[in-house]
Parts: C-alpha cells; sequence; structure tokens
C-alpha cells in the first residue's frame, strides 16, 4: 500500500486533498533550489503542476505517505525525500531539525545524477505532507524563522505568514507539531 489515508477526513479537507495545491514560500532559498513550495499530496504526484511550478524535487513529510517514482512531461524525473512525522504527538524534535536540514543541504548545492541514475534537472524543492497543513507548515515556519530571521523573527511571525499564504485558521499546524517546533528550537543546534 502506498498511502494510508485516514478514511474519515473533514469535507473541506477531503475535498482540498483531492486536488493538487501549491504555494510558493520562498524565491531563492540557495544555489542548489530555485524555489521553497509548500504543498500537498496531490501536488506531489501531478507531474503537469510540478513541471508548471519548476519543481523537481519534493521532501514528504508523512509517515504514512509513499509517492512513487514520478517522470516530468518534459524530461526527468522527480527526486523524492522523506522523513516520516505523526501528525500529532510521538515524533522526535530531532526528526523536525533533521527536515530544516535537509533544505538546507537541498539548497546549498545541486547535486548532478550519477549516469545510471533517473535524470534529473535543477529545480524547486516541495515540502509537502497530506494536506499542506499541519507537518509541512510547521518545518516550512521553522526553516523560515531560522533562515529568514530578518523577515521573521519569531517562530509565531513565519506561522502567521504561512497561514495567511495557505488560507489556514489558527487551529494549523496541529499543536503537538507547534510543541514540537518549539522543543526542536530550545534544543539549539540549528541556528546558523
Amino acid at each position: 500500500m502506498r498511502h494510508a489515508l485516514p478514511p474519515d477526513s473533514p469535507a473541506e479537507e477531503a475535498s482540498e486533498d483531492a486536488r493538487p495545491l501549491l504555494w510558493p514560500v520562498d524565491a531563492a532559498p540557495g544555489p542548489g533550489l530555485s524555489g521553497l513550495w509548500l504543498g500537498n499530496l496531490a501536488a506531489a504526484e501531478e507531474a503537469q503542476a510540478l513541471q508548471g511550478a519548476g519543481i523537481t524535487t519534493t521532501l514528504n513529510l508523512a509517515m504514512n505517505l509513499n509517492p512513487g517514482p514520478l517522470a516530468l512531461p518534459e524530461g526527468g524525473h522527480v527526486r523524492r525525500h522523506q522523513i516520516g512525522l505523526l501528525d500529532g504527538p510521538g515524533n522526535a524534535p530531532q526528526l523536525l531539525a533533521a527536515a530544516v536540514l535537509l533544505i538546507d543541504g537541498l539548497a546549498s548545492c545541486y547535486t548532478p545524477p550519477k549516469p545510471h541514475y533517473p535524470p534529473h534537472q535543477p529545480g524547486g524543492l516541495l515540502v509537502h505532507c497530506r494536506g499542506g497543513r499541519s507537518r509541512s507548515v510547521t518545518v516550512l515556519a521553522l526553516w523560515l524563522h531560522l533562515r529568514r530571521s530578518a523577515r521573521f523573527p519569531t517562530l509565531e511571525a513565519a506561522l502567521a505568514h504561512l497561514r495567511q499564504l495557505r488560507a489556514l485558521p489558527d487551529s494549523y499546524p496541529l499543536p503537538p507539531m507547534l510543541a514540537l517546533a518549539r522543543q526542536a528550537l530550545d534544543a539549539g543546534g540549528l541556528r546558523p
């Protein structure tokens, strides 16, 4: 089974989850990435949407989702990365920190494929979970606060920005994810 989706999602979430959704977060995260995007599983599996946004790499933050290989319409394949998080209690703050550091690593330089790897082109990074409401928003808020601190001096400022961008109520991200972000900040080691 590639995806273990909840059978009882609220109707509004289920409607959103059925279509590809993408929001630009940062236009210049580093020389290895042309952009940083927030989105959902449907977008991560939609080659046309990814190609249209210039996205060639994804970071899946859901433990229960496993997007498969994907060829882009104009050539090349999507590179997939995953750090599985539960959308609730039970995660270690080190996993959240690992996601921030993975974004840093991908942004720092482009790694060309070896001859026997699927073809790949440089492009943007989509950070997603199932709906792009909790896990991915938490990781991106933490990244924005830590890497764009002049614009987002607090985690709350980064969260407010992403909630507005994504049109999310204050109930998202879920409280356990917010607590995890604060634990990751308190643990230190993420600031440059």
